[in-house]
């Protein structure tokens, strides 16, 4: 394995021990892959995929924009608010996965912000 990815598992770890998804406020994870940004969100005390989204999906690849993975980030934040608020969820705790707060990352978790999920 690589090492910054051993870090990033790492940092992970520790981020997890501090955050819980409950059923009021479930977790919402990100990972991020070289072309594509996955999101889910998780009831820990259950155990339970509530509801997961990608960048790589059908639905979102009529939606995207053509050119740049933070413009796809910022879209993809905006549409998985809409399906959130939809299923009901409007409160999340956010699990960055252990990437940095920089880039990607930071632009799904503004347009979530500011399409309405509050954290």
């Amino acid at each position: 394995m690589l090492v910054k990815e051993t870090g990033r598992i790492k940092r992970h770890r520790r981020i997890r021990k501090k955050l819980l998804g409950t059923p009021e406020r479930p977790r919402l994870t990100v990972h991020r892959s070289a072309r594509n940004i996955y999101v889910q969100v998780v009831d820990d005390t259950k155990a339970h995929t509530l509801y997961s989204f990608s960048t790589a999906d059908k639905k979102f690849d009529a939606v995207a924009p053509k050119k740049g993975k933070v413009a796809k980030a910022e879209k993809l934040g905006e549409f998985f608010a809409k399906d959130l608020k939809e299923k009901g969820i409007n409160k999340i705790a956010f699990d960055r996965g252990g990437y940095l707060y920089h880039g990607r990352v930071k632009a799904l978790a503004d347009s979530l912000r500011k399409h309405g999920i509050d954290f």
